[in-house]
């Protein structure tokens, strides 16, 4: 028996290639496939299976892409709905792997369709359970992101409760569990770092699996505090559901070499969107005017399903060489699939041709600092926790997380001097950049964010974040 994490740090997601002689299975693939052939490939292994824990929303999903390629069959749980073929499994129902077993344990909760697959060795003996986002390492999984459903969060939350003492916690000790996603997805409120945990741990330190604790109490727990969901997740679950277009063709599409003029031509033609993709350093010196930067090396993918709207809108990349492909995977992978080509050469290339180029004026913490005895204003785009957490004490800043800068920028005046600064410099150039492209002039990145604020003698406004807030 085989079982392989493989972790996707960008989405902090989990999928699983689980092998017993000659035959494998997947569980949540991402939506390449490939690397999962080829591993099969080299085990000599045929896929039979893939597995889905629930209609993700976070990303999209390869089980469409990765049955056609391999004549695997697709399973879900009960009451899970798709357009193309599937086995929609019942509870208890047992699917043979070589010589392991894996069982369906309904855990409706996170969405009515969530199952964990409770992985039964040679030997007949419970080894682990697949639990997706049902169970977490720390944490449980939202209760408020199923998709046209007519129950409430609430209903969801008492779900996840059954779910979890009736199927999940009534296992032994010794079970491993291998979650759908760890630290820094927005699925859950406060997961591990950790990747995988015992069960018996688990029950011990997760606030979730308290024994004393009644329905009343998780359904509070888990629903207190929940922000709202970024807005490409129920798109992302549709997709899921219905499926989707083949990855490869996404691909060729994403990675035609553009020279200068094709790409000012198709710029023009089809209203893409400009995306730079550079170190937001590197982008502030030279980009090509109303271009947004969102740097690959960084939350990629989630601040594109965070920030740009339309699945379904045109984009243009500028990327670092050798880049290209990278990035339109990356941006498949939360359902942006009209990536129409890539400036060949770079900026290099659109400086070289003479073209116009902008720029975005960037500070030092220390020179923020002096700047501040003058009538100025700060917008710190972190979320809300961090700046309640420790911020600048001054009346000039105003907290604008970058999460909703679409609806505030309302609020902007376009001749006042916005600067701007984040935790580390990522967040604030991507605002500043949206700012830019959107007509606000005059706006500063303060580099380095608030690591660097920290570091000089600004007057800071500390706080325990309380915990209703993300």
């Amino acid at each position: 028996m085989r079982i392989e994490q493989i972790y996707t740090g960008c989405l902090a997601q989990g999928a699983y290639y689980i092998e017993s002689n000659g035959e494998a299975a997947i569980i949540d693939p991402l939506r390449e496939i490939k690397p999962y052939i080829d591993k099969a490939e080299q085990e000599n292994a045929i896929i039979k299976y893939v597995f889905e824990t629930h209609f993700h929303a976070d990303f999209v999903s390869g089980h469409v892409s990765l049955a056609e390629k391999t004549g695997a069959d697709i399973v879900f749980g009960p009451t899970a709905q798709t357009s193309y073929k599937s086995i929609i499994a019942e509870d208890g129902q047992e699917f043979k792997i070589g010589a392991i077993t894996v069982k369906v344990l309904h855990t409706p909760g996170h969405t009515q369709e969530s199952s964990t697959f409770l992985l039964i060795d040679e030997n007949g003996k419970d080894h682990a359970v697949f639990s997706g986002d049902t169970l977490f390492i720390g944490d449980v999984g939202r209760p408020d992101l199923a998709v046209k459903t007519d129950l409430s969060q609430i209903d969801l939350a008492a779900m996840l409760f059954d779910s979890l003492r009736n199927k999940i916690m009534p296992l032994s000790d010794d079970v491993i569990v291998y979650p759908g996603h760890g630290a820094g997805s927005a699925c859950g409120k406060n997961m591990s770092k950790e990747t995988f945990d015992s069960l018996g741990n688990q029950k011990a330190v997760n606030y979730a699996l308290r024994a004393d604790m009644t329905k009343d109490e998780f359904i509070k727990e888990v629903t207190t505090g929940l922000t709202a969901p970024p807005q490409y997740f129920a798109k992302n679950a549709v997709m899921n559901k219905k499926g989707y277009v083949n990855i490869d063709e996404v691909i060729t599409q994403g990675t035609r070499a553009l020279s200068v003029p094709d790409f000012e031509e198709l710029a023009n033609e089809s209203g893409a969107l400009l995306l730079d993709t550079r170190k937001p350093q590197t982008f502030k010196d030279a980009f090509i005017p109303n271009a947004i930067n969102i740097g690959i090396d960084g939350g990629f993918a989630p601040w594109v399903g965070a920030l740009i709207i339309d699945l379904k809108q045109p984009i243009l990349l500028i990327v670092d060489e050798g880049r290209a492909e990278e990035v339109v995977t990356r941006l498949s992978r939360v359902g942006y699939d009209n990536t129409i080509g890539f400036l060949l050469g770079g900026m290099k290339s659109w400086v070289d041709a003479g073209n116009e180029v902008d720029s975005i004026e960037s500070i030092s913490a220390a020179e923020l600092e002096s700047r501040l005895v003058e009538d100025i204003t700060v917008i710190d785009s972190r979320k809300n926790s961090e700046y309640l957490t420790e911020h600048i004490s001054d009346n000039k800043v105003v907290n604008y997380p970058l999460g909703s800068i679409n609806e505030i920028i309302s609020k902007l005046d376009k001749s006042t001097t916005y600067h701007i600064h984040c935790g580390g410099g990522y967040r604030s150039m991507i605002a500043a950049s949206i700012l830019k492209s959107r007509g606000f002039d005059k706006v500063i990145d303060v580099a380095g964010g608030f690591n660097s604020i920290r570091k000089t003698g600004l007057a800071l406004s500390e706080y325990v974040c309380p915990s209703t807030l993300d």
